[in-house]
C-alpha cells in the first residue's frame, strides 16, 4: 500500500489517498482515537470513486464520529482504472433492455455482476490485508453497502469481516442466492420501496435466504436515492453495536 495524499478535513479527519498496485483507494481516519480504530469497508456502485466521492466522505465523516475508520476501493473497470470491455458491453445490454421497458434478462444480470463479483472479491480482501497491518487500524471489520452480490460473496469467504450492512438496491444473480444460504455474521439490509431499478420481490427472496440467525430489514418509502437520514442512522448504531 502506497499513500500519494494527505489532508485533514475540516472536522479533524485523515483522508489518505493510496494505490494497491494498481488500485486506488482512499482511507479515512477519526481525527484522534486511544486505541486502534474498528474497521469498516465502504462498498459503492461501479460509477468511479470521484464521482461517488461526495457520498462516500459523507459516510466516512459519519463513521468517524463514531470512532471507526472507514476505507474504499475503485472498483475493476470503474474510474481510471482500465476499461473493462465486458463489463461495459454488459451495462450496454442493460441501458437497453430498460429503455426499452423490456424486462432484465438473467443472462445479463449474470453478465453485469457476476464477473465483477469474481474480480472485485479478492482486491477487497488483498486492501483489507493492507489496511490491517496499519498501526491505526486495529478491527473488527464491517462492509457497508455497495453492490450487494460483492457485500455476500465477501460476507462468506472473509472471516476477519463479523457484521455487513447492505443496500438492497442492486440486480442479484440466481447463483447468489445459493451463497446467501452461507452468510452467518449479522445483517442489516436497507430496501427501498419504490426502487426503479431494483426488483423489490428478488430483494426479498434475497432478504429470506440469509442464513444468519441475526439479521434485520429496513424497508422504507421512495426510490433508489431517496434513503432517509434516520435509516442512515440505524445502520451506524447496527455497526456500533458489533464493532464495538
Amino acid at each position: 500500500m502506497h499513500f500519494t495524499s494527505e489532508q485533514r478535513l475540516d472536522d479533524g479527519v485523515l483522508e489518505r489517498e493510496f494505490t494497491l498496485g494498481e488500485i486506488p483507494g482512499i482511507l479515512w481516519t477519526p481525527a484522534s482515537a486511544s486505541a486502534p480504530a474498528p474497521l469498516i469497508l465502504l462498498g459503492h456502485p461501479p460509477l468511479g470513486l470521484r464521482k461517488m466521492y461526495p457520498r462516500l466522505v459523507a459516510r466516512a465523516r459519519h463513521s468517524a464520529a463514531e470512532g471507526f475508520a472507514t476505507a474504499t476501493i475503485e472498483l475493476p473497470g470503474s474510474g481510471d482504472r482500465p476499461r473493462w470491455p465486458a463489463a461495459e458491453q454488459a451495462r450496454a445490454d442493460l441501458r437497453r433492455a430498460m429503455e426499452a421497458g423490456e424486462p432484465v434478462s438473467d443472462e445479463i444480470v449474470d453478465a453485469l455482476i457476476l464477473p465483477l463479483v469474481d474480480k472485485a472479491v479478492p482486491e477487497w480482501q488483498a486492501a483489507l490485508d493492507a489496511l490491517l497491518s496499519l498501526p491505526e487500524i486495529g478491527g473488527p471489520v464491517g462492509y457497508s453497502g455497495g453492490v450487494i452480490s460483492i457485500g455476500v460473496r465477501l460476507a462468506v469467504v472473509e472471516p476477519r469481516i463479523v457484521a455487513a450492512g447492505f443496500f438492497a438496491g442492486s440486480f442479484v444473480p440466481r447463483a447468489m442466492f445459493e451463497e446467501a444460504r452461507q452468510v452467518t455474521i449479522p445483517l442489516h439490509v436497507l430496501l427501498q420501496w419504490d426502487d426503479e431499478g431494483n426488483d423489490r420481490q428478488a430483494a426479498l427472496d434475497l432478504f429470506d435466504a440469509f442464513g444468519s440467525k441475526e439479521k434485520s430489514l429496513h424497508a422504507n418509502m421512495g426510490g433508489h436515492t431517496g434513503i432517509p437520514q434516520f435509516a442512515g442512522d440505524a445502520a451506524a448504531q447496527f455497526f456500533t453495536r458489533h464493532l464495538k
